[in-house]
Protein backbone atom coordinates (compact mmCIF):
# COMPACT_ATOMS: atom_id res chain seq x y z
CA UNK A 1 0.00 0.00 0.00
CA UNK A 2 2.66 2.13 0.15
CA UNK A 3 6.50 1.95 -0.50
CA UNK A 4 9.07 4.75 0.31
CA UNK A 5 12.37 4.38 -1.83
CA UNK A 6 15.11 6.69 -0.75
CA UNK A 7 13.37 9.67 -0.27
CA UNK A 8 15.45 13.12 0.75
CA UNK A 9 14.32 16.20 1.12
CA UNK A 10 16.85 19.58 1.08
CA UNK A 11 16.37 22.93 1.71
CA UNK A 12 19.45 25.01 0.75
CA UNK A 13 22.08 23.17 2.59
CA UNK A 14 19.72 22.10 5.55
CA UNK A 15 19.18 18.10 4.86
CA UNK A 16 15.35 17.38 6.59
CA UNK A 17 15.22 13.80 5.09
CA UNK A 18 18.17 11.60 4.55
CA UNK A 19 17.11 8.13 1.84
CA UNK A 20 14.26 7.31 3.94
CA UNK A 21 13.01 3.87 2.97
CA UNK A 22 10.36 1.49 4.17
CA UNK A 23 7.09 0.03 3.33
CA UNK A 24 3.32 -0.15 4.96
CA UNK A 25 1.18 -2.74 3.66
CA UNK A 26 -2.74 -2.88 3.64
CA UNK A 27 -4.84 -3.50 6.80
CA UNK A 28 -2.19 -1.91 9.00
CA UNK A 29 -2.17 1.56 11.52
CA UNK A 30 1.37 2.29 11.04
CA UNK A 31 3.15 4.73 13.45
CA UNK A 32 5.52 7.50 12.63
CA UNK A 33 7.30 8.87 15.77
CA UNK A 34 10.26 11.30 16.22
CA UNK A 35 10.72 14.20 18.39
CA UNK A 36 9.98 17.86 16.79
CA UNK A 37 12.28 18.56 13.78
CA UNK A 38 12.95 15.20 13.21
CA UNK A 39 10.99 14.99 10.03
CA UNK A 40 8.25 13.77 10.46
CA UNK A 41 5.90 16.69 8.69
CA UNK A 42 8.23 16.89 5.91
CA UNK A 43 8.24 13.47 5.12
CA UNK A 44 4.02 13.20 5.75
CA UNK A 45 3.82 16.33 3.32
CA UNK A 46 5.63 14.99 0.75
CA UNK A 47 3.52 11.75 0.82
CA UNK A 48 0.00 14.03 0.33
CA UNK A 49 2.01 15.88 -2.94
CA UNK A 50 1.88 18.91 -0.47
CA UNK A 51 5.90 19.47 -1.00
CA UNK A 52 8.37 17.71 -3.89
CA UNK A 53 11.44 15.27 -2.07
CA UNK A 54 14.82 16.20 -3.81
CA UNK A 55 15.47 12.88 -4.27
CA UNK A 56 13.93 9.49 -4.23
CA UNK A 57 10.12 8.52 -4.66
CA UNK A 58 7.39 6.79 -2.96
CA UNK A 59 3.86 5.11 -4.38
CA UNK A 60 0.75 5.08 -2.39
CA UNK A 61 -1.78 3.21 -3.36
CA UNK A 62 0.16 1.92 -6.35
CA UNK A 63 -0.03 5.85 -7.63
CA UNK A 64 4.09 7.53 -7.84
CA UNK A 65 3.98 10.33 -6.03
CA UNK A 66 6.20 12.43 -8.85
CA UNK A 67 4.27 10.39 -11.95
CA UNK A 68 0.62 10.33 -10.61
CA UNK A 69 0.11 13.42 -7.80
CA UNK A 70 -3.59 13.65 -8.95
CA UNK A 71 -3.78 9.60 -8.47
CA UNK A 72 -1.92 9.64 -4.84
CA UNK A 73 -4.34 12.75 -3.73
CA UNK A 74 -7.64 10.92 -4.25
CA UNK A 75 -6.21 7.62 -2.83
CA UNK A 76 -5.53 9.72 0.48
CA UNK A 77 -7.30 11.43 3.04
CA UNK A 78 -4.83 13.79 5.65
CA UNK A 79 -6.04 15.35 8.92
CA UNK A 80 -3.52 17.23 11.14
CA UNK A 81 -4.38 19.37 14.48
CA UNK A 82 -4.58 22.55 12.78
CA UNK A 83 -7.17 22.33 9.95
CA UNK A 84 -9.76 24.38 9.98
CA UNK A 85 -13.61 24.28 9.13
CA UNK A 86 -16.03 27.11 7.24
CA UNK A 87 -17.56 28.74 10.22
CA UNK A 88 -20.84 29.62 8.75
CA UNK A 89 -21.17 25.72 7.12
CA UNK A 90 -23.18 23.15 8.80
CA UNK A 91 -20.97 19.59 9.01
CA UNK A 92 -23.23 18.57 6.59
CA UNK A 93 -22.94 21.41 4.00
CA UNK A 94 -18.85 20.78 4.47
CA UNK A 95 -19.37 17.14 3.73
CA UNK A 96 -21.39 17.79 0.33
CA UNK A 97 -19.01 20.09 -0.52
CA UNK A 98 -15.83 18.01 -0.28
CA UNK A 99 -17.88 15.05 -1.55
CA UNK A 100 -18.10 17.10 -4.87
CA UNK A 101 -14.28 17.46 -5.14
CA UNK A 102 -14.62 13.55 -5.86
CA UNK A 103 -17.63 13.50 -8.02
CA UNK A 104 -19.96 11.32 -5.27
CA UNK A 105 -23.03 11.73 -6.42
CA UNK A 106 -26.20 13.29 -3.77
CA UNK A 107 -27.15 9.49 -3.29
CA UNK A 108 -23.51 8.73 -2.63
CA UNK A 109 -22.36 11.19 -0.28
CA UNK A 110 -25.60 11.39 2.00
CA UNK A 111 -25.04 7.04 2.33
CA UNK A 112 -21.19 8.19 3.38
CA UNK A 113 -22.28 10.74 5.63
CA UNK A 114 -24.67 8.27 7.27
CA UNK A 115 -22.03 5.66 7.73
CA UNK A 116 -19.63 8.33 8.99
CA UNK A 117 -22.57 9.52 11.60
CA UNK A 118 -22.71 5.81 12.92
CA UNK A 119 -18.98 5.46 12.94
CA UNK A 120 -17.92 9.05 14.61
CA UNK A 121 -21.46 10.35 16.59
CA UNK A 122 -21.73 13.12 14.20
CA UNK A 123 -25.13 13.62 15.27
CA UNK A 124 -25.73 17.26 16.77
CA UNK A 125 -22.09 18.36 13.95
CA UNK A 126 -24.55 18.30 10.71
CA UNK A 127 -26.95 20.39 11.04
CA UNK A 128 -25.45 23.40 12.76
CA UNK A 129 -23.15 25.64 11.69
CA UNK A 130 -19.24 24.70 12.97
CA UNK A 131 -18.83 27.99 13.98
CA UNK A 132 -20.82 26.87 17.10
CA UNK A 133 -18.68 23.84 17.65
CA UNK A 134 -15.91 22.25 20.63
CA UNK A 135 -12.68 21.88 19.45
CA UNK A 136 -13.72 18.17 20.14
CA UNK A 137 -17.09 18.71 17.58
CA UNK A 138 -14.69 20.53 15.33
CA UNK A 139 -12.34 17.58 14.88
CA UNK A 140 -14.74 15.37 13.93
CA UNK A 141 -16.29 16.96 10.95
CA UNK A 142 -12.45 17.68 9.59
CA UNK A 143 -11.75 13.23 10.13
CA UNK A 144 -15.15 12.88 8.38
CA UNK A 145 -13.90 15.05 5.56
CA UNK A 146 -10.71 13.65 4.97
CA UNK A 147 -12.57 10.28 4.53
CA UNK A 148 -15.87 10.94 2.82
CA UNK A 149 -14.50 9.31 -0.51
CA UNK A 150 -13.49 6.58 1.60
CA UNK A 151 -9.48 6.94 0.45
CA UNK A 152 -6.97 3.68 0.51
CA UNK A 153 -4.98 5.76 2.45
CA UNK A 154 -5.23 7.85 5.47
CA UNK A 155 -2.66 10.12 6.86
CA UNK A 156 -2.71 11.38 10.61
CA UNK A 157 -0.72 13.90 11.47
CA UNK A 158 -0.76 15.35 15.45
CA UNK A 159 -4.73 14.67 15.16
CA UNK A 160 -5.48 14.25 18.63
CA UNK A 161 -3.49 17.89 19.51
CA UNK A 162 -5.83 19.77 21.72
CA UNK A 163 -8.56 17.13 22.27
CA UNK A 164 -10.23 16.34 25.20
CA UNK A 165 -10.43 12.84 26.61
CA UNK A 166 -13.78 12.19 25.31
CA UNK A 167 -12.44 13.44 21.47
CA UNK A 168 -9.43 11.69 21.94
CA UNK A 169 -11.08 8.33 22.75
CA UNK A 170 -13.43 9.08 19.88
CA UNK A 171 -10.58 9.21 17.35
CA UNK A 172 -8.34 6.38 18.75
CA UNK A 173 -11.64 4.24 18.35
CA UNK A 174 -12.31 5.58 14.84
CA UNK A 175 -8.07 4.72 13.66
CA UNK A 176 -8.84 1.26 15.07
CA UNK A 177 -12.16 0.82 13.17
CA UNK A 178 -10.19 1.97 9.78
CA UNK A 179 -8.19 -0.93 10.30
CA UNK A 180 -9.12 -3.17 7.39
CA UNK A 181 -8.19 -4.93 4.25
CA UNK A 182 -7.23 -2.70 1.31
CA UNK A 183 -6.70 0.10 3.74
CA UNK A 184 -3.35 2.30 5.52
CA UNK A 185 -3.45 4.30 7.81
CA UNK A 186 -0.62 6.15 8.83
CA UNK A 187 -0.34 7.58 12.14
CA UNK A 188 2.19 10.23 13.57
CA UNK A 189 1.97 11.95 16.55
CA UNK A 190 4.03 12.55 20.19
CA UNK A 191 1.58 10.32 22.48
CA UNK A 192 3.19 6.77 22.72
CA UNK A 193 0.52 5.42 24.86
CA UNK A 194 -1.64 6.16 21.30
CA UNK A 195 0.76 4.46 19.37
CA UNK A 196 0.86 1.28 21.62
CA UNK A 197 -2.63 1.42 21.51
CA UNK A 198 -3.68 1.51 17.99
CA UNK A 199 -0.12 0.93 15.89
CA UNK A 200 0.80 -2.56 14.63
CA UNK A 201 4.51 -1.46 13.68
CA UNK A 202 6.40 1.65 14.02
CA UNK A 203 9.15 3.59 12.25
CA UNK A 204 11.76 6.20 14.30
CA UNK A 205 13.24 9.35 12.48
CA UNK A 206 15.70 11.73 14.07
CA UNK A 207 17.08 14.14 12.47
CA UNK A 208 16.14 13.01 9.23
CA UNK A 209 17.20 9.68 9.56
CA UNK A 210 15.27 6.90 9.93
CA UNK A 211 16.29 4.84 13.01
CA UNK A 212 13.96 1.41 12.93
CA UNK A 213 11.26 0.08 11.62
CA UNK A 214 9.40 -2.66 13.31
CA UNK A 215 6.71 -3.95 15.60
CA UNK A 216 5.68 -2.19 18.72
CA UNK A 217 6.73 -5.48 20.75
CA UNK A 218 9.59 -5.78 18.47
CA UNK A 219 11.09 -2.02 19.55
CA UNK A 220 10.76 -2.90 23.57
CA UNK A 221 12.39 -6.36 23.00
CA UNK A 222 14.83 -4.55 20.80
CA UNK A 223 15.71 -1.95 23.70
CA UNK A 224 15.07 -4.11 26.75
CA UNK A 225 12.58 -1.39 27.92
CA UNK A 226 8.82 -1.95 29.07
CA UNK A 227 7.22 0.61 27.73
CA UNK A 228 7.55 2.57 24.12
CA UNK A 229 8.20 5.76 25.60
CA UNK A 230 11.23 4.44 26.87
CA UNK A 231 12.54 2.85 24.25
CA UNK A 232 12.06 5.78 21.74
CA UNK A 233 14.54 7.54 24.27
CA UNK A 234 16.52 4.68 24.29
CA UNK A 235 16.75 5.03 20.76
CA UNK A 236 17.29 8.69 20.83
CA UNK A 237 20.10 8.04 23.06
CA UNK A 238 21.43 5.40 20.93
CA UNK A 239 21.61 7.69 18.04
CA UNK A 240 23.21 10.39 19.91
CA UNK A 241 25.76 8.64 21.36
CA UNK A 242 27.02 7.00 18.04
CA UNK A 243 26.70 10.24 16.42
CA UNK A 244 28.99 11.90 19.11
CA UNK A 245 31.56 8.87 18.59
CA UNK A 246 31.99 9.61 15.07
CA UNK A 247 32.54 13.08 15.66
CA UNK A 248 34.75 12.09 18.46
CA UNK A 249 36.96 9.76 16.01
CA UNK A 250 36.91 12.01 13.14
Amino acid sequence: MLTITNLSKRYGSFQALRNISFAASEGEIFGLLGPNGAGKTTLLRILATLLDASDGTATIAGRDIRKDPEGVRRSIGVVNGGMGLYDRLTGREILRYFAGFYGMTDAQTDRRIDELDEVLGLRETLDRRTGEFSTGMKQKIVIARAVIHDPAVLILDEAASGLDVLARRALLDFVAAYRAPGKLVLYSTHVMAEVEEVCDRVAIIDHGELLVVDAVQGVLARTGERSLERAFFALLHERASSALSGTVKA
